[in-house]
């Protein structure tokens, strides 16, 4: 992905860059495949904030993806790649040989006109979905993986993200995933060949507070600038520390490092080694 890079025009353009969006093909949605997204605006049913510093952002509409990938033995060809508003990877709009259409997620090297399938025979090439069965060797790159058989890929499904097979054993599968946790999976699961592409939105730089409230992000407020009474790290005569040995939430509950996984989680077991952060 290529990266447009401003000059100081204005202060908003200072340090501000932005994808050039090259490998997307300029075309609406399909209609089919779309419906009207509610902003919940970090609200629940009764109209109480419960997630603070959300709200406003430009309208969207939801994408369905094809997370399942569950149209076996049947060709799909890739006809366009397309931005989606509610990630920040792309999508591929895959037209199948019975005349069905879906959204799949954006394999970094995949093109139109490309074919893809998703079969337990499928060849280890981008964009194709088989199990992590004997078939796949190890070292492969993958994206978009099952945790539980039928169920739908949950792992690996943001922009530049891959994971990677270590080892097969038994029933069993061995993953690196991009965090650095290293987990057994079961070989009965689906996953994606490749690379998710878009790797370099991470580069990118806002440049003004206004691209923040597009997406729907309200602004923050430190909590060492407030008075006591509205958060723990408030109070003071000019600018102090905490005051406290760990940083906490407004609630008095401890922020910044603290394991929020819960205890004797049913996946403990199938974790070999923990994330790195």
């Amino acid at each position: 992905m290529a990266i447009r890079l401003y000059r100081a025009y204005t202060p908003g353009t200072r340090n501000r860059s932005v994808p050039k969006f090259d490998e997307i093909v300029k075309s609406e949605p399909q209609k089919v495949l779309t419906y009207n997204k509610h902003m919940k605006r970090g609200r629940n049913h009764r109209g109480i904030i419960t997630s603070r510093h959300r709200g406003g952002g430009h309208k969207r509409l939801y994408r369905i993806i094809d997370f399942r990938r569950n149209k076996k033995n049947i060709f799909g060809e890739i006809k366009t790649i397309e931005y989606d508003p509610n990630r920040n990877a792309y999508i591929c709009l895959t037209n199948y040989q019975d005349g069905e259409k879906r959204y799949i997620l954006y394999p970094d090297g995949i093109h139109i006109g490309d074919s893809i399938i998703s079969s337990t025979e499928a060849p280890i090439s981008i964009g194709n979905t088989l199990p992590l069965s004997t078939n796949m060797p190890l070292g492969t790159a993958i994206h978009n993986i099952e945790t539980k058989p039928g169920k739908g890929g949950q792992l690996v499904r943001a922009a530049g993200t891959v994971a990677k097979i270590v080892a097969k054993e038994g029933q069993l599968v061995t993953l690196r995933l991009p965090s650095g946790e290293i987990r057994l999976i079961s070989q009965k699961c689906l996953a994606t060949i490749g690379q998710i592409g878009n790797a370099d939105i991470n580069n990118l730089g806002m440049g003004k507070a206004g691209s923040k409230r597009w997406l729907g992000k309200r602004p923050k407020v430190r909590g060492v600038v407030m008075n006591p009474i509205d958060h723990p790290h408030g109070g003071g005569e000019g600018k102090v520390p905490i005051g406290r040995k760990k940083p906490l939430t407004p609630w008095g509950h401890p922020a910044l490092g603290k394991r929020s996984r819960k205890n004797n989680k049913y996946s403990d077991t199938l974790i070999l080694r923990r994330r790195i952060n």
